[in-house]
């Protein structure tokens, strides 16, 4: 919709890919590729823009990620935006330091109460 000449969507859930498949034909959008091998192992592409949502919830998988994000925006300049509810993984992880807040929203009651009392979620630009 803004223009992207290429779109990949990630996740090693299948599932998660058919919830891509179903939001692009809600929006009437083409739908694109959806890759569900876990991106992080593999050779290291040129992405412009990388966004990703609420993957800080494993200290491993953080740390994996953080080392992924920087190896993609020293490369290739990729600009990196991480949208999370401020799990204790993620504030506590030391790509805190890296990070500027772009926007913070309120989250709905239910969605609070089915994420252990999460009130908001933001959405961080990341500068190595």
């Amino acid at each position: 919709m803004s223009g992207a000449s290429r779109i990949v969507a990630n996740d090693i859930d299948p599932i998660a890919g058919m919830a891509v498949s179903l939001n692009c034909e809600l929006n009437w959008l083409n739908p694109f590729p959806i890759l569900t091998e876990d991106i992080l192992d593999m050779e290291q592409e040129k992405w412009d823009l990388v966004v990703l949502g609420d993957m800080f919830y494993d200290d491993d998988l953080a740390d994996r990620l953080h080392q992924w994000l920087r190896s993609c925006s020293r490369a290739y300049g990729t600009r990196v935006l991480i949208g999370d509810p401020g799990r204790p993984q993620f504030k506590g992880h030391c790509i805190q330091q890296q990070l500027s807040k772009i926007v913070e929203f309120s989250l709905p009651k239910p969605t609070c109460q089915e994420n252990n009392g999460l009130t908001t979620s933001a959405v961080w630009e990341f500068w190595p």
